[in-house]
């Protein structure tokens, strides 16, 4: 991988990793056009190191948010009478919406690095969890705010998360889509979205440092510096996106990559891995 292969890589990554289109299936039709050997374990690794430069783009955009919940987290596991604010309940949701992936991560690292990174798994993903996406906005009833947010929300986006493991699902995609079906408004299942992100996504790209030998520490380097700089400015529309607009404007989108990529696969242009 040369440094022109890593800012490309890093813009996609910043681009996609919070918009609902998926950031793991843009990288492998990505690296696929680029002529990098998509199922190479430092290729695989580079993937999940850069991801931490959207992250730190989320620190960055939330850290006054971040700063408020972690030190009403901390009162709270002190101090009992605090443990009724919104903040510290804020901080186990996040905590306990993030468990059930990184025990699914960790149990399928294997499958997720090989099988799922095919890109007729990625197609598929894109067009179908689609249909998952409009049902959820034409069946959410979008009466709550973040600051009625429960236990069950947490939980069942966390575990909704896992299923964005599979490459063209979209992390977010999957996360806000359980929110607006738990009846959460669009920028409150977005905010927690984001939030769900930052234990999981973290820690993927921790894991996957002692991998990414192969692709070299310069391009990892600007990889993840570009990706942070386009990820803030991607937070930073799609939170003003969804206050206004459905989740659905970009199936459209969605079904035809995923059509697209069919058609390439099909006729050889492109490999599945």
């Amino acid at each position: 991988m040369d440094y022109f292969d890593a800012v490309v890589l890093g813009i996609v990554e910043g681009l996609t990793e919070f918009l609902p289109v998926s950031s793991t299936g843009h990288l492998t039709i990505a690296e696929q056009l680029l002529g990098l050997e998509v199922d190479d374990p430092s290729v695989t690794a580079f993937t999940a190191v850069i991801q931490m430069g959207a992250i730190a783009a989320v620190f960055v955009y939330f850290w006054r948010d971040i700063v408020r919940i972690a030190a009403a987290w901390g009162t709270g596991l002190v101090k009992p009478e605090h443990r009724g604010d919104y903040d510290y309940r804020m901080g186990w949701f996040v905590i306990i919406g993030s468990i059930p992936i990184g025990v699914v991560g960790f149990a399928a690292q294997d499958l997720i690095r090989g099988p799922l990174r095919s890109l007729w798994v990625v197609a598929g993903a894109l067009i179908l969890w689609s249909a998952v996406m409009l049902y959820a906005e034409r069946r959410g009833r979008q009466t709550r705010g973040e600051d009625e947010m429960t236990w069950q929300d947490a939980i069942i986006m966390g575990m909704v998360q896992c299923i964005a493991l599979v490459p063209g699902v979209s992390r977010s995609g999957a996360t806000i889509s359980a929110g607006l079906l738990q009846g959460l408004d669009r920028v409150a299942a977005t905010r927690m979205a984001f939030f769900l992100g930052i234990p999981s996504l973290t820690a993927a790209g921790l894991y996957e440092l002692k991998s990414v030998g192969g692709v070299g520490v310069g391009p990892t380097i600007v990889g993840t510096v570009v990706s942070f700089l386009v990820a803030y400015a991607s937070v930073a529309w799609l939170l003003r996106f969804v206050s206004h607009h459905s989740i659905g404007k970009f199936v459209p989108y969605r079904v035809v990559l995923g059509l697209l990529v069919v058609g390439l696969l099909s006729t050889g242009v492109l490999t599945p891995t």
